[in-house]
């Protein structure tokens, strides 16, 4: 009889090749350092916060300064990164056709509310402000362009795991949500909508809905950031604000190719007379 043969070894997967690129690293060090330094470092705090010498990093920063992707202050030699990595993000992804549609209706909105308003995405776990629109009126408050949020404890970040599928949420949250966060996103689901009061500035509501895409999935959130006043000169009620969100909203997700007949047979005009030129003052915040 004759003998079996062996059966054959299963070939190694091959290793994934490890190329090293000593000033690419360098220069992404120095973006991601400084993207969590608002103020700016120096050369030198930029050397120690990352273990290595001033002649390591030097022609790294000069070349990064010289191609936009960091603004040095002459006062300060603070260094600080520029919007030239979100403006080159916004080209690539969705977000360049989503803040091209949503502009126009953003400056209506908040002509029409005197209020702020801003666009937030999902980024990595948390949520990206990738547009915002000021108040025209003298006085405002505002979040910061780029900034980012948590997404488990914010208003526009309630909205977009509310929305979102159920293995997106899970894989953002590191799980399923608890029965407190759980109740609060069933809530906005059923009304299409949050709306909650800063738990850092008083006077100030966040009033949030969903941006849907072509496909019916949750793309964005719009948030107006109500700011209330107390000399009789509010424009519009917070009721009244949060209906023509939710106006805004739905028509950037139908002119983004979201229809949802039965949801939005209509979807409301906003009339908006051109607010006079004011000296303004304007509170930049976080959500």
């Amino acid at each position: 009889m004759p003998a079996r043969s062996a059966p054959r070894a299963t070939p190694a997967a091959p290793a994934s090749p490890h190329y090293s690129a000593p000033a690419l690293e360098k220069g992404i060090d120095i973006i991601e350092l400084l993207g969590r330094e608002p103020f700016g470092l120096t050369i030198t705090e930029m050397a120690q916060r990352l273990g290595r010498s001033v002649s390591e990093l030097f022609r790294v920063i000069v070349v990064l300064d010289r191609r936009g992707w960091l603004h040095k202050d002459a006062a300060s030699d603070r260094y600080r990164v520029t919007y030239r990595l979100l403006e080159l993000a916004h080209r690539a992804t969705p977000a360049r056709e989503l803040t091209h549609v949503a502009a126009p209706l953003m400056h209506a909105l908040a002509a029409a509310t005197n209020q702020s308003c801003h666009l937030v995405v999902v980024n990595a776990r948390r949520g990206l402000i990738v547009a915002r629109q000021e108040s025209p009126g003298c006085t405002g408050y505002a979040m910061r362009l780029g900034s980012d949020i948590a997404l488990h404890d914010s208003c526009s970040g309630a909205v977009l795991l509310a929305f979102m599928l159920e293995e997106r949420r899970a894989e953002l949250l590191g799980g399923a949500p608890d029965a407190a966060l759980a109740r609060r996103l069933a809530a906005v689901r059923a009304q299409r909508y949050d709306r909650r009061p800063s738990e850092r500035m008083p006077g100030i509501s966040y009033l949030s809905c969903p941006i849907f895409g072509f496909d019916g999935q949750v793309v964005a959130a719009l948030t107006i950031p109500f700011l209330s006043t107390i000399d009789n000169a509010q424009h519009v009620s917070l009721d009244t604000a949060l209906a023509q969100l939710q106006a805004t909203a739905t028509h950037i997700s139908m002119v983004l190719g979201w229809d949802d007949r039965e949801e939005a047979p209509l979807v409301p005009r906003l009339s908006v007379a051109t607010p006079p030129r004011r000296r303004r003052s304007t509170v930049i915040a976080a959500e």
